[in-house]
């Protein structure tokens, strides 16, 4: 009589938990609950079945940016596929070919009157879009394409020095003059208010009454450099597209 065969064991559970809290560098963030997009979800304790495609918008020189695309290098899961600017001479799109990323540029007709960007997103098969120093705020049609998928970083505490107007030096300039004794970084989902998305995580750094608004932007930027890659992939390994 034959053995019977052995059934096969399903793999380990990824050590990331759909829903759970962050432990990243002694940072509690907030819970990620798992997207519910009928059946683009993963099951329970299953892996990526395919890479997933991040396009980066990046409206400066793109330090950020550049750190993303590395972090992802080789990634066996998740990489940077597309770059985009709403300016055709911004220093990002240079460096992102230079790190042999597509790049793609637009002006504000083609970003709020047609459906440019959007088609290009989709020829290039992006799953989900970072923000990372973009200053236009995001169209609703490009909303409804990436619903939940559209991850933005704050350099302030919001809802703290948030909304219109509110970005780079000129939030580091206000936390100064308010007198704040501590200053961080937002990372949040992407809606149709500015900086009123859920927020997905947030880190700390003090400030001094010796800060500059230079140097509370240094901080800031340690704490984005250190944080926003890891954040990324935190959240798509828990929401990725099947």
């Amino acid at each position: 009589m034959l053995p019977k065969r052995r059934a096969l064991e399903p793999p380990p559970t990824p050590p990331f938990q759909e829903g759970s809290f962050l432990f990243d560098k002694g940072l509690i963030s907030a819970p990620i609950p798992p997207l519910e997009r009928g059946g683009g979800r993963r099951p329970e304790g299953s892996y990526i079945c395919r890479m997933q495609r991040i396009a980066i918008f990046a409206s400066g020189t793109g330090t950020n940016t550049v750190r993303i695309i590395e972090y992802f290098k080789g990634h066996s899961s998740i990489g940077v596929s597309l770059v985009l600017s709403n300016k055709a001479d911004a220093p990002v799109l240079e460096k992102a070919r230079n790190l042999g990323i597509e790049t793609f540029a637009f002006n504000r007709g083609k970003f709020y009157e047609t459906n440019d960007v959007i088609e290009k997103l989709q020829a290039a098969k992006i799953d989900f879009v970072v923000l990372a120093g973009f200053l236009w705020k995001v169209p609703d049609n490009l909303l409804k394409a990436f619903p939940d998928r559209i991850i933005n970083i704050h350099p302030a505490l919001l809802p703290k020095f948030g909304g219109k107007g509110m970005y780079g030096m000129n939030v580091h300039r206000a936390v100064k003059e308010s007198g704040e004794a501590e200053t961080g970084i937002s990372i949040h989902l992407v809606n149709e208010e500015y900086d009123k998305g859920r927020m997905l995580f947030q880190a700390k750094c003090k400030v001094s009454a010796n800060d500059t608004p230079e140097s509370i932007a240094a901080k800031v930027h340690a704490l984005e450099y250190t944080n926003f890659p890891r954040q990324i992939e935190l959240f798509i390994k828990s929401n990725e597209i099947a």
